[in-house]
């Protein structure tokens, strides 16, 4: 992953003090202090969000030269949650993401982009049940820092849109008034804290 920004009109300078390549070196994701979430439509009507609890993931900034930069994140699917019990059961279930069969969904950086600022993108391919296709991240770079415990720290925040189809997740129900019961849009949300290896 580089260390990702926004694009704008006007190139925006780091911050003061800030030395992007100081933050060259090998992330480890903190999942205590990172959210792996998505939102889909229910019923055209309201949003239900999830998040999956149990992942890990690496990240290698090049902070002279964002392009070199790279992100790697494994997520254990059963581990969904959405705040309902009977629909976390359904999403697991053969009807979604069929986690006997497919209990892990992995992602693999193949570029990264700095666009101004603190703004950035990645492309990868993301992998679930079976299926590989590329998808593309627009990440903002929170900042860096060093917690109490002497861990240095870097904060990004991303997001992407998916159509669920496209990876097999095709299962749905039709409403009376019109429309499907899930929509096919899937909005994921990144929040990361990642620790710098020694």
């Amino acid at each position: 992953m580089g260390i990702f920004s926004r694009k704008e009109n006007t190139p925006q300078a780091p911050a003061a003090g800030a030395d992007l390549t100081a933050l060259t070196g090998n992330y480890t994701i903190d999942p205590a202090h990172t959210t792996i979430g998505f939102v889909a439509r229910h019923a055209m009507v309201t949003n239900v969000k999830g998040a999956f609890q149990d992942f890990s993931g690496t990240l290698h900034l090049d902070g002279a030269n964002p392009s070199n930069s790279t992100a790697a994140l494994d997520v254990k699917v059963e581990s969904v949650e959405t705040g309902n019990a009977d629909r976390d059961g359904h999403l697991k279930s053969s009807d979604f993401f069929k986690i006997d069969e497919f209990p892990v969904m992995t992602f693999r950086s193949t570029k990264a982009e700095a666009l101004g600022g603190d703004d950035y993108r990645i492309t990868g391919d993301l992998s679930l049940l079976g299926v590989t296709k590329p998808i593309t991240i627009d990440l903002e770079f929170n900042g860096a820092a060093k917690d109490p415990f002497g861990n240095e720290r870097v904060g990004f925040e991303g997001k992407a849109e998916i159509l669920r189809s496209e990876w097999g997740l095709t299962w749905n129900a039709a409403l009376e008034t019109g429309g499907m019961l899930v929509s096919d849009k899937i909005k994921l949300h990144f929040d990361i804290s990642a620790i710098k290896q020694a």
